[in-house]
């Protein structure tokens, strides 16, 4: 199986492969748009997996504190405040990767619908002949 990130060709899309451009868009921001032939594909896909690396290394860092001192957090009732603070010092770095994903994921469904809007003005293929041609 080859997998491959080259721009696709810049051609007129039919109706199913810009919805499979969408799908595609949803699971991976950036793959549909690639698949369309749009070079912000690549900054989509820049941003999901830049996003999914900050979430993904703060937020484990954030796991292996809590471990470590969660029940000295829990355990002092009587600042909230400063209990809230310390929390968001360190959970603030895993949100903000979640936010970039957002964001690369927000823009990839804009270019999705662009992409539909874009092959409700190609021309349709003419409909597959069932029986086949007899000669």
């Amino acid at each position: 199986m080859k997998i491959s990130l080259a721009l696709g060709q810049r051609r007129p899309l039919d109706r199913a492969t810009a919805w499979g451009c969408l799908t595609a868009n949803l699971a991976v921001p950036g793959c549909g748009t690639l698949v369309a032939g749009r070079v912000s594909g690549y900054f989509q896909l820049l941003l999901a997996v830049a996003g999914v690396t900050l979430t993904f290394w703060f937020g484990l860092r954030f796991i292996v504190w809590y471990l470590n001192t969660g029940s000295q957090v829990q355990e002092s009732p009587d600042d909230i405040a400063a209990n809230f603070q310390e929390l968001w010092l360190r959970l603030r770095w895993a949100l903000t990767g979640m936010l970039v994903f957002l964001a690369g994921l927000l823009w990839g469904l804009a270019s999705s619908v662009s992409i539909l809007l874009e092959s409700k003005k190609a021309p349709s293929p003419p409909p597959p002949v069932l029986g086949g041609e007899k000669q």
